[in-house]
């Protein structure tokens, strides 16, 4: 399932609230929503021009592997990121998608945060593709100090289609779960 959220921070059950800048004032003023939610991670931000994908799949049909399938979710995204020109990377010491990893400029395109039940997963990604990023100046986005953000259309230099997008990830979901 992919949809496109209002403006809202998410935080996960192992989310901490003083990774939120923004005062409940700003949050009304701004027009963001605060909700608390059971998925992993910490705090994040969704809202429009952002891709948020909820794959709902039995993993007993594929892998019995959390890290497996988180691995697997940042490979689809870094598969997909690559048919629109932008090079990224999953990263060992951080779940998600990043931008020139390693270096002094490395930038997060994609938060990824799920949740399991009998291996039944909820949750996902949440690809920054058209997205406004000074609506994450208002949190430490995953709970990371000194991390930038980044979008598809910050890297690439232009908007991008975002159905093209989702096209996309849907394809790379059936390449990568026919051949589990």
């Amino acid at each position: 399932m992919f949809v496109e959220h209002n403006h809202v921070y998410t935080i996960g059950k192992s989310g901490d609230l003083n990774n939120l800048l923004f005062t409940q004032n700003l949050l009304k003023e701004k027009g963001i929503e605060l909700i608390k939610i059971g998925r992993g991670g910490d705090i994040t931000y969704h809202g429009p021009g952002q891709v948020v994908c909820y794959p709902i799949f039995d993993l007993e049909n594929f892998f019995t592997d959390i890290h497996k399938y988180l691995r697997t979710l940042e490979s689809i995204v870094v598969m997909t990121l690559k048919k629109f020109g932008i090079n990224s990377m999953g990263s060992e010491d951080h779940t998600g998608v990043w931008v020139d990893k390693g270096t002094k400029s490395e930038r997060k395109i994609c938060a990824l945060g799920i949740k399991a039940s009998r291996w039944v997963t909820k949750h996902g990604l949440a690809l920054n593709v058209n997205t406004d990023l000074s609506y994450f100046d208002g949190i430490i986005p995953c709970g990371l100090k000194g991390k930038a953000v980044t979008s598809m259309s910050q890297e690439i230099g232009k908007q991008v289609d975002v159905d093209e997008v989702i096209e996309e990830l849907s394809h790379q979901f059936e390449i990568f779960f026919k051949n589990q």
